[in-house]
């Protein structure tokens, strides 16, 4: 599956319509973004039943200043609507790899819990 450029019109369509949701937090003119890319679209060709995504965040300033992103590439998942991972710097495959084979193992239903309880403290 081809990566969807996120944008600040299409961004809630695009996570609450869809179940997973990888999203890359990146710029042109950034070099560890462009060494990030080819690791990233590789895995969407692999996992192409999640849904990878980039923000432009020189062309959409407004959706990396809501997820207060200050380093990029960043790499945020999104399960369910619930943001259950986010991390600078760009990751080499094998992490990746490993970190899409966590979040998809996460029970969501503990996830959607716990955030109930740190709501309540």
């Amino acid at each position: 599956m081809s990566t969807v450029e996120l944008t600040k019109d299409n961004f809630d369509e695009v996570v609450s319509g869809n179940d997973f949701v990888l999203i890359d937090f990146w710029a042109s003119w950034c070099g560890p973004c462009r060494q990030f890319a080819p690791v990233y679209d590789a895995a969407s060709q692999r996992h192409e039943d999640l849904v990878f995504a980039k923000v432009d965040t020189e062309a959409q300033p407004e959706l990396a200043a809501a997820f207060e992103i200050r380093s990029i590439p960043t790499l945020m998942i999104v399960r369910d609507n619930v943001a259950i991972f986010a991390q600078p710097g760009a990751l080499p495959e094998a992490a990746l790899e490993d970190v899409i084979g966590q979040a998809r193992k996460l029970d969501m239903d503990e996830v959607r819990k716990s955030v109930e309880d740190a709501k309540q403290k």
